[in-house]
């Protein structure tokens, strides 16, 4: 039978989504992009946000359409906000058969054949249990780079995350497990492995000794012969350890990059969002990257807008986001979340305040972003490959400061003698000779 899949939401929801299709796939069911021709539906949902949940509940709506006039005999919920709202999304819409909650995605292939029969709806455990996949993925990146989860949930509980509620608590991947899956990725095709997780810096917190294991993990997965490049995603800054700054320093394939959300920088709303940390924290954590590894790449995430945000908090983030040039920066507008303890709070703000306190760090941060592509102009860089453009004659690439789907690109003109056949996936040697805010233009150097 031909399933047609449709993932949303975030790098860690792709995971599941590539797992699953490799599930699928072990067990006869054909994979298929026309939804036209699909027998069976399955919708990989997102609900962190409000515009999460909005696109989520469209596409369900969407393809609902198919089961009522179209070839679909079953269609599927998974993710986030089929665990959180498994009972009004039925509810609401009746089309649906089967719902797979966040903690089982690995009884996929059961879903479906119970949704086929009409049997068993509710396929939802607890959020402390741990799915393990040992299907192959079916990538949907492409190949050449891939995600690695090495953690499920969160323990943070900070006042404005459902997180916790519909992923459970921080479970780390054994490490066994996450090597055996970053070979196999590798020995698919994948030259960067990027590391995800609510949290990747606790990894092993929860693993017997209680103790952080991401140095020990990263070690391993530098072992592996044809990887080239491993990405970090998401490290809090009050779990970045000396021991993770050294490797970075010292392992070749440890890019110098960071992805480390701070949310906001004044000690009030940090307080009141149940982060960790401080700004002076955050402030002295910046300044060991840069001081141990000067051409490090940080990347953070804003909230603008959160609730008792003042002018006198604004203006202080606004100062300190000019004052520490992030290299890579976003603004999520504060999202009000019912069942966590901010919507509770008293002092909301309005949205047209959130946006425009959002536009303003926006603003700052571009001329940042332009003034630090532009010092890379005439530096010679490695980058990968992502595509070629022919229209343009001109290929896409990425180098070390840029994650895939969140950060700029390098637009690569190739000279007389380069194959415009070249894959995607090829490290190659580029002279950076323009810049725009977010992206790089390059030639290639033979």
């Amino acid at each position: 039978m031909k399933i047609l899949f449709v993932s949303l939401g975030c790098d860690k929801n792709l995971v599941d989504t590539e797992e699953m299709l490799g599930l699928l796939g072990d067990n006869g069911f054909e994979l298929t992009d026309d939804e036209e021709q699909a027998e069976i539906i399955i919708i990989n949902t997102c609900c962190f946000i409000h515009d999460a949940k909005k696109e989520s509940i469209e596409t369900i709506l969407e393809m609902a359409e198919h089961k009522k006039n179209g070839t679909c005999l079953s269609l599927i919920v998974t993710g986030c906000l089929g665990q959180r709202y498994k009972d009004e999304i039925l509810g609401e819409i009746p089309e649906i058969d089967a719902i797979v909650g966040t903690a089982s995605t690995d009884r996929i292939v059961e879903a479906v054949n119970a949704s086929l029969e009409k049997k068993e709806k509710f396929f939802i455990d607890p959020t402390d249990r741990l799915a393990i996949v040992k299907a192959d993925r079916v990538s949907v990146t492409g190949g050449w780079y891939e995600y690695l989860k090495i953690a499920e949930g969160c323990d943070k509980n900070c006042t404005y995350c459902i997180i916790p509620k519909v992923r459970g608590r921080y479970r780390s991947y054994p490490m066994k497990y996450l090597l055996e899956r970053a070979r196999d990725l590798v020995a698919n095709g994948a030259k960067e492995i990027i590391l995800v997780a609510q949290e990747v810096t606790r990894y092993g917190t929860d693993l017997p000794g209680k103790h952080k294991m991401l140095t020990r993990l990263i070690k391993g997965l530098a072992s592996i012969q044809g990887l080239e490049w491993i990405r970090l995603l998401y490290c809090y800054p009050e779990e970045i350890t000396d021991d993770l700054i050294y490797l970075m320093q010292n392992e070749p394939k440890l890019l110098h990059y960071i992805d480390m959300p701070i949310q906001h920088a004044s000690d009030s709303v940090l307080k009141y969002m149940g982060r960790k940390t401080d700004k002076k924290h955050i402030e002295k954590i910046i300044k060991k990257l840069r001081d141990k590894i000067p051409d490090i790449c940080i990347r953070t995430t804003l909230i603008s807008g959160f609730p008792g945000e003042t002018d006198y908090d604004h203006k202080s983030l606004k100062d300190f986001v000019k004052f520490n040039e992030f290299d890579r920066l976003g603004v999520f507008t504060y999202s009000r979340e019912e069942g966590t303890p901010a919507d509770k709070f008293s002092n909301q703000i309005p949205e047209e305040l959130k946006t425009e306190r959002r536009n303003e760090i926006m603003e700052i941060q571009q001329e940042i972003s332009k003034k630090k592509s532009a010092g890379f102009v005439g530096r010679m860089m490695t980058a990968i490959i992502d595509g070629y453009i022919p229209e343009d004659d001109v290929y896409v690439g990425r180098t070390y400061r840029d994650a895939p789907g969140v950060d700029g690109n390098i637009f690569i003109t190739p000279s007389e003698n380069t194959s415009r056949d070249m894959v995607s996936g090829t490290f190659i040697k580029v002279k950076v000779t323009g810049s725009t805010e977010y992206d790089l233009i390059g030639d290639i150097v033979e």
